[in-house]
């Protein structure tokens, strides 16, 4: 069994300055925090099998969604305090609108990421996606 988590979580996520850091891996959830610098974003995904919480803590952004890739017909503003909950399956965008770093945590269950994961860097998070994601069709 796995021990508890507990921690300031604004501060955690504020203090963040990795694009995406793994804090917590769980049997049926995983808490990540992440920061994007201005005028970046998560870049466009999808997670077939895995719902997706987010809250900002720091800086303003735009959500967009849609049920496919090319068909992306929700758009919402997000900013500090905010949350959103991104179903299975649904394509969506996180891009930093504001003029600071983007400060967000998020919630995945299932688990989305290797445990204890540490992308410094959106090209480092791509290229280790695409790594899974090979791994996954050769095996």
């Amino acid at each position: 069994m796995k021990a508890v988590y507990a921690s300031n979580i604004e501060d955690v996520t504020k203090d963040n300055t990795n694009f995406r850091t793994v804090l917590f891996t769980g049997e049926y959830s995983q808490l990540t925090v992440m920061s994007i610098p201005v005028g970046s974003e998560i870049g466009l995904e999808v997670h077939p099998t895995i719902d997706q919480f987010i809250r900002l803590e720091q800086g303003q952004a735009k959500l967009v969604s849609g049920p496919t890739e090319d068909s992306l017909d929700s758009e919402v503003e997000l900013k500090s305090d905010w949350a959103a909950i991104i179903p299975a399956g649904t394509w969506h965008n996180v891009i930093n609108t504001g003029n600071e770093e983007l400060k967000f945590y998020s919630v995945y269950s299932p688990a989305n990421h290797p445990d204890g994961a540490i992308h410094i860097t959106k090209a480092d998070a791509d290229a280790a996606e695409t790594a899974e994601h090979a791994a996954e069709t050769t095996t």
